[in-house]
């Protein structure tokens, strides 16, 4: 059971227009923005801020910036964000192997050295004390510029918000991305968890 209850996807028209953003990139809109609507103005800051990070300005591909967030999540083990974020890698167009082995994503040979360098800072950066050090930051510019770097630094921060929003609303998870958590996460212990 959800700590706060989400309200109906229409019971606010600024935040459902500016939810149609998730039709693409989920299919549904999640019920933590539909809980966040009981405060509107955090609903449609959250929705814009989520537009923001999630625009493509330079090499940082989409589903890359999903597999970054399903890192983050995975590192707080927020299991709702963790099944969002594989969701939405699929919808953006990683690929299969990619999404079947995320788990070894360090060692597996469908991801690049540039990938596995945003992968690692995801995880240093997710992590409590932050873990970002000066090998961290030379393997990222090895690959990727100052303005990528803060794109991938944004999706992180984004998911630092929600892992903290949903773990502790213990948020309902929406079928889809429970279908995409059993496939993708599953074999490797991914559950619903709290998130009924």
């Amino acid at each position: 059971m959800p700590l706060v209850t989400p309200l109906s996807p229409d019971h606010d028209a600024e935040t459902q227009k500016l939810a149609d953003f998730y039709n693409e990139t989920l299919g549904f809109c999640p019920n933590s923005v539909l809980t966040m609507q009981r405060r509107p103005d955090i609903s449609k800051a959250f929705i814009n801020l989520n537009k923001a990070v999630m625009a493509n300005e330079g090499r940082v591909t989409s589903a890359l910036k999903r597999m970054i967030a399903w890192v983050s999540s995975n590192a707080t083990g927020c299991r709702y964000c963790q099944a969002h974020a594989i969701r939405a890698a699929e919808r953006y167009g990683a690929e299969q192997e990619q999404l079947d082995n995320i788990w070894e994503y360090r060692t597996h040979p469908a991801f690049s050295e540039a990938e596995r360098a945003a992968l690692d800072f995801s995880l240093a950066a997710s992590q409590v004390p932050n873990a970002v050090d000066d090998s961290i930051k030379t393997r990222l510019y090895e690959h990727w510029n100052e303005g990528e770097i803060v794109e991938m630094l944004g999706v992180i921060s984004l998911f630092g918000y929600l892992n903290r929003w949903n773990d502790s609303m213990g948020t309902s998870i929406e079928n889809g991305a429970v279908e995409s958590g059993e496939q993708y996460l599953g074999k490797h212990g991914w559950n619903k968890g709290k998130h009924i």
